[in-house]
């Protein structure tokens, strides 16, 4: 075998750190400075800035902040006075979609809209709740809400700075209610708008291991996903149509 020319090795080194240099020269040229910075900046602060976590908006800014973010990512919303109009508008879309099959978490603040939608429509619900049930059971939930047209739940949390959704998960609040539904609908009250994500996180942390949420998951508008050529397609993993009513 022959041996590698340490001269040749050494030059091949040689170059790889002129390119180096050029490229971040390139960057710093950009970023407008006269060369590349030589060690990392120091920061003075960790986390969020002290006048941040002083920002508090308004109710109506936060409201109008969440609608129009969510609507950015492809969202729609409606702002209702209360859950009448609530049950109202999920009547009439379900009117309008011809809607067979419809799944709701069991959440004491949607139990109003449950009964009051069996009474009004003849859609199919099922109830999510998989607390003490066998694992058949609980698979022949998640087959339910594959299957169901309309997936509604009672969120904890909307950020409007983020225009996202925050809602957890444990044996009786599945997940599968607003991840497989084709349509998921968000119950909004109105008290639970949050100006910052932070103001959502933090209680989480002061919270004991046995009392967290299996889940916390982030919702911000349909799912969506792209390919390596940036060809986009709503719902391919989710709901491709989501909708926050904010129930004042």
């Amino acid at each position: 075998m022959a041996k590698s020319d340490p001269a040749f090795l050494q030059n091949l080194h040689q170059e790889a750190l002129k390119d180096q240099e050029a490229f971040f020269a390139n960057i710093a040229t950009r970023l407008g400075r006269s060369k590349p910075m030589q060690s990392a900046p120091t920061h003075s602060m960790k986390g969020a800035p002290a006048f941040w976590e002083q920002v508090d908006l308004p109710l109506e800014q936060r409201i109008q902040l969440f609608m129009s973010n969510w609507q950015k990512a492809g969202g729609h919303t409606q702002r209702l006075q209360g859950m009448a109009e609530a049950q109202a508008f999920i009547a009439d879309f379900i009117g309008k979609t011809q809607a067979k099959h419809l799944i709701i978490q069991d959440q004491t603040e949607l139990a109003e809209l449950r009964a009051g939608l069996a009474a009004e429509t003849e859609t199919d619900i099922t109830v999510w709740n998989a607390g003490g049930i066998d694992a058949a059971a609980k698979d022949e939930l998640v087959a339910k809400a594959a299957g169901a047209d309309i997936g509604i739940v009672a969120v904890e949390h909307a950020v409007a700075y983020t225009g996202s959704l925050v809602v957890t998960s444990d044996a009786t609040r599945g997940r599968s209610v607003s991840l497989l539904p084709t349509t998921f609908i968000a119950i909004i009250p109105v008290d639970r708008i949050r100006t910052k994500l932070g103001e959502v996180l933090r209680p989480f942390d002061g919270l004991a291991r046995k009392d967290r949420p299996a889940g916390i998951h982030f919702i911000s508008g349909p799912s969506r996903s792209a390919d390596i050529e940036n060809d986009l397609t709503i719902g391919v993993h989710g709901p491709g149509i989501v909708y926050a009513l904010i129930i004042e």
